[in-house]
């Protein structure tokens, strides 16, 4: 009788001990913390961009009591666009704010095809994250290591530049501007009549100020006027291409979070994207305005100006990019872009 009492309080024991291991190992799972990093390739922190990862990073850790905490780093802290681009698809940097790079595939230029929209809302609903594009680009960027978690569109990007300006092909020749090195905006520059000289952003201030470059193209007027307001006269909006960022994250570093965590994450982002997308066009009115106020001359082309740059862009820039990124895609893109009126 002694015997099987002695047997049963072991036996208890042991399930106690057990049991407490369980929770204990439950326990620490929960409260296990996680570290990730976040970069953008554009803008300080008091930008957009640079305000939409902090507010990520800031929804994430309070959506997880503190448990994932995200790093953040903006403009230029790990190097230019390449740089960072190379360290998100390491697996060096989690999170992603920018222009995917072609390096790594071609067919990502569809990305940056000109005049693919030419209204903003077939630029929305083209660029949404169930939009024509985002399914085109969503297999090529999985294929590359990277889940893509969403777009941050900006609005219709132009030509700032300094001393003169252009609104049509002639005028354009001889005007020197800087273009991201991506295809196919330097070739999309080129086929408006200008001469494109592709530089990195961190140098574009310096390239204008030595007359290396007459202005910049394809940006939004906000930054050729937050960043280079002091060289430059005139922002033409040329529209030819819809600027738009998007949120990628290392598919191993998303893979490593548990399904809840990878709901945090996501969350946070979709949060962010629909700001933006409620907020994008009036933001980019907003510093159109601003700019003016401050001097910068803002200038629209005539219908007839655009149209001539539309048949004349399509014409030469679709054609090259059909042979870089695959008639697969390009029918994509003929069968789904604006037409012009």
């Amino acid at each position: 009788m002694l015997v099987a009492k002695s047997k049963t309080v072991k036996t208890l024991t042991a399930s106690i001990v057990a049991l407490s291991a369980m929770a204990f190992s439950v326990s620490s799972w929960a409260s296990e913390r996680v570290r990730l990093s976040i970069a953008t390739e554009s803008g300080d922190v008091s930008s957009p961009n640079g305000q939409a990862v902090k507010r990520i990073a800031d929804l994430v850790s309070e959506k997880s009591d503190g448990r994932i905490s995200i790093n953040v780093f903006y403009q230029g802290q790990l190097g230019g666009p390449q740089e960072l681009f190379d360290q998100l698809v390491r697996g060096n940097v989690d999170l992603f704010l920018g222009w995917p790079q072609t390096s790594y595939d071609m067919r990502l230029g569809v990305l940056t095809l000109p005049y693919l929209t030419l209204s903003w809302e077939e630029a929305l609903e083209a660029y949404s994250k169930d939009g024509w594009v985002s399914e085109v680009i969503n297999p090529i960027l999985s294929g590359m290591g990277l889940a893509y978690l969403g777009p941050f569109p900006e609005g219709f990007g132009g030509v700032a530049t300094a001393k003169k300006y252009a609104t049509n092909y002639d005028d354009a020749r001889g005007i020197k501007v800087r273009s991201a090195p991506i295809f196919p905006l330097p070739q999309t520059v080129q086929a408006m009549g200008f001469q494109a000289v592709p530089i990195d952003w961190s140098e574009v201030y310096t390239s204008i100020q030595t007359g290396v470059v007459d202005g910049d193209s394809s940006n939004v007027i906000y930054w050729d006027y937050t960043y280079f307001n002091d060289l430059l006269d005139y922002f033409v909006h040329t529209k030819h291409n819809f600027s738009f960022y998007t949120f990628l994250m290392n598919e191993d570093s998303w893979n490593a979070l548990s399904e809840s965590d990878r709901a945090i994450v996501a969350d946070a982002v979709e949060t962010v994207v629909n700001e933006q997308f409620k907020n994008a066009r009036s933001e980019d009115e907003k510093w159109i305005q601003k700019a003016q106020e401050d001097g910068m001359q803002y200038i629209v082309p005539t219908d007839e100006e655009m149209s001539a740059w539309v048949e004349r862009v399509r014409s030469d820039v679709w054609e090259r990019a059909e042979r870089a990124i695959g008639k697969d895609i390009m029918d994509v893109v003929r069968a789904n872009a604006e037409q012009v009126q």
